[in-house]
Formats: C-alpha cells, sequence, structure tokens
C-alpha cells in the first residue's frame, strides 16, 4: 500500500484518483520513482525505444524470464489502481523473493508499458504493442496525440526513449495483475478472476463538417447542422448495444462541437466511438451497421463525414495452461474463483502474441474505474499480489502448453 500511495501522490486529483497521461511531466515523475524502487532492489533496469522499462532479476538458468507487470500512465480522471497495481504487485513479488532468499529457475522480470490507456496518443496498448512487434518503432514515435505533440518528442522530452530494440525479448510466460474494472467479481462474490481472454477493440474517430450559421434565421429543413448529426449518430452508437441485446458495448466518449457557441448551428463536430466485443463476428457486424448509418446520416443532412481508425484489435483468448495455473493457485490459496473474460483493454492482450498469457483479476468497488473513486478493499489487493507471487513460482517450475493463443 506504501507504494501505490506514494506512486497515486504524483499527479493527484481531487477524491483521492491520480492524472498522469502519458510522457507528461507526471509521466516522467512517476517513471522516475519506479524505476528508482526497482534499482533499489538490485534488479537489471532495462529501457527500450518507446519507453517500456523492464527490471529483471537473474535466475539459475539464462533464457526467457517469467514477467510481470502493467502499466503507470493514467486517463485524466484516474484512479489509483489501474494498472500501478500490476507494477507495484510485481515489484512486491520479487522483493518478496529477494528476503525470502528464494533463486528461481528462470529470471524473474516486472515491466510497466508505455500509453497503455491511448489517451493522450491512440491507439491504447501502445508501448505493449511495439514490444512484440504489432507496430514499428518509428511509426510509433511519429503518432501524434490529442494536444498535436509527437510521440518521439515526448519520449526525448522527459527521457524515456531508451536503446533496447523493439520488440523486446519474448518471455517465458506474461501474467498480469490487474483490478477488474467492472462489477462481477463483486456481484458474484468472488475474490479472483482468472481471466480467459480480452474483448476486441474498435476506436474510430468520426468528423462531421457541415455549415455554420445563424441560429435564429435559418430555418431547420436548410440547416448542414454538424452537431445535429453528432447526436444522431451517438444515439445510433447505443442502439447498436441494445439490439444487440447485451452482447455488444459501445460508447461515445469524446465530442467537440465548433464553434461551440450558443447561438451558432455547428458546423463541425469530431467525436469517438469505441465499440468492443468478445465475438470478432460480433464487432465486425457492429462496425458495419456504424458505417451504413453514418452513409444515410451524411446524405440527409447534406453533411460530410471523415472517418479516422484511431485503434482496432481482435478478441484474444489467453493460454489455457496459463488461466488455470491462476485458477488452481487461486482455489488452492482458498479464493473463490470465477473464469471470466475481460472487458478492458491490458497489455496481456499484446504480450499473449508472443507467448503464454494470463491475467488476474480482484474485485473493483461497485463496478467503478477510471475514476477518482476506483477502489479495491485491501484484503483483496493482497489476495490478488499472493495469487499472482505463487502464479509466477508455478510457471517458473511447471512445464507450459505452448498452446496457440488468439
Amino acid at each position: 500500500m506504501r507504494r501505490i500511495t506514494e506512486l497515486a501522490a504524483i499527479g493527484s486529483i481531487d477524491g483521492g484518483g491520480s492524472s498522469r497521461l502519458a510522457l507528461t511531466d507526471e509521466d516522467r515523475e512517476g517513471r522516475d520513482l519506479v524505476a528508482t524502487w526497482m534499482y533499489d532492489l538490485g534488479l537489471e533496469v532495462r529501457i527500450d525505444g518507446i519507453g517500456n522499462v523492464v527490471a529483471t532479476r537473474a535466475g539459475r538458468i539464462d533464457g526467457p524470464a517469467v514477467m510481470t507487470g502493467s502499466h503507470i500512465d493514467t486517463v485524466r480522471s484516474g484512479g489509483r489502481y489501474d494498472g500501478n497495481l500490476g507494477v507495484l504487485a510485481g515489484l512486491e513479488a520479487i522483493e518478496t523473493l529477494i528476503d525470502a532468499g528464494v533463486e528461481t529457475q528462470h529470471p524473474m522480470a516486472v515491466a510497466f508499458f508505455t500509453d497503455e490507456e491511448g489517451a493522450r496518443f491512440p491507439p491504447d496498448m501502445l508501448g505493449s504493442l511495439v514490444y512484440v512487434g504489432g507496430l514499428g518503432l518509428e511509426e510509433a514515435l511519429d503518432i501524434e496525440g490529442i494536444d498535436g505533440s509527437i510521440v518521439g518528442d515526448e519520449l526525448d522530452r522527459i527521457g524515456y526513449r531508451g536503446t533496447n530494440p523493439c520488440p523486446g525479448p519474448a518471455p517465458r510466460a506474461f501474467v498480469e495483475l490487474h483490478i477488474e474494472q467492472g462489477p462481477v467479481l463483486e456481484a458474484e462474490g468472488h475474490a479472483i478472476g482468472a481471466v480467459t481472454g480480452v474483448q476486441g477493440i474498435s476506436w474510430t474517430e468520426f468528423t462531421i463538417t457541415g455549415q455554420a450559421n445563424h441560429a435564429g434565421t435559418t430555418p431547420m429543413v436548410l440547416r448542414h447542422d454538424a452537431g445535429y448529426a453528432a447526436a444522431a449518430l451517438a444515439t445510433h452508437v447505443r442502439d447498436i448495444a441494445t439490439m444487440m441485446e447485451g452482447r455488444q458495448v459501445a460508447t461515445v466518449g469524446r465530442l467537440d462541437l465548433q464553434p461551440n457557441l450558443v447561438n451558432v448551428v455547428a458546423g463541425k463536430a469530431i467525436l469517438t466511438v469505441d465499440l468492443r466485443n468478445t465475438d470478432e463476428a460480433l464487432l465486425l457486424a457492429a462496425e458495419a451497421d456504424l458505417t451504413t448509418f453514418v452513409d444515410g446520416l451524411a446524405d440527409a443532412e447534406g453533411v460530410k463525414v471523415e472517418t479516422r481508425t484511431l485503434a482496432r484489435f481482435e478478441p484474444v483468448v489467453f493460454n489455457d495452461s496459463v488461466v488455470e495455473t491462476v485458477a488452481r493457485t487461486a482455489e488452492r490459496l482458498g479464493h473463490s474463483v470465477s473464469r471470466m473474460p475481460s472487458g478492458a483493454g491490458h497489455d496481456a492482450q499484446m504480450m499473449a502474441r508472443v507467448c503464454p498469457t494470463g491475467m488476474v483479476f480482484v474485485p473493483s468497488r461497485d463496478g467503478i474505474s477510471h475514476n477518482p473513486a476506483e477502489h479495491t478493499d485491501p484484503e483483496d489487493l493482497v489476495a490478488g499480489g499472493d495469487v499472482l507471487l505463487q502464479t509466477l513460482l508455478a510457471l517458473d517450475h511447471d512445464a507450459l502448453d505452448e498452446g496457440e493463443t488468439t
């Protein structure tokens, strides 16, 4: 809890949360603090070209590490546990091994990845995506953020463009501890989630261009109202989720109107749509429905609609061996377990491309996350940390089924 509290104090906001957008001064300060803790444990700390930080403790043999970790960047109005828990619990696990004099067979590593949230630089999971080779380093360094800044420039500015190559070395296995960020564990009375996979994610930015005009003198039938078109689009996004009867989540997360004046018909609107589904076919169907609606909306309202893909990731199924190791470990420690998919995106879904991967969930009070009110009870944090440590040790000793993960 001490480390969680100290990290949360960096970029602290009202309500007990934190705001550390990726590659800001607050992110740099958080990185410096966590890296200091890594060095203090005597770990070998390496930083790659996209700013991912990996700290490793040697094992009896050389070779791929059993890795854990997450991220320490936040959304603008973030809580203190999202991402941070996975990094700091990973540090705690390695510190426990050091203090107990336990020498593992394989190296043990803990990482924090750059820009998991995607709140400043799309796409989300940027650092882990580059780590596994899903996006080239040079392309990633050229990404422009919502504030006009460039990833490479900001990495240089805060001193975290490292020299280690991308893609990085594939671990023996990867396990991420994370708060659930949803209500299921709490509602069902389970202490631990053994995560089976992650929903597919589709992020799209829509720019609607109409004609700004006088709000009092322009007849309704002669308007090219970008504001109305944006509202209609937002409403249809909800309709898509409703039509799929709970199998689809759909969100309009950002909406900007221009000129944004009370007495002017909006001439331009920019909004984002977030679609997620565990079934790739259903996600494709939702995207197709949205495209058809937008085309008809543009014709009906006499506006121009431009689209830009911000992120697109297919659903991921985690390695069965790792999922069952998490579940059996939790049960052995006396915790009730739910095998469940993740509704949120995580660095683990990227790591699943290169190694056997799984996740450990702990409950989120009232299902709240991306909010200063985000909370997980201390006993649940301890339970998650214990399950993580014992899972890492099991993956160090046990044979791994290298079966396909998608």
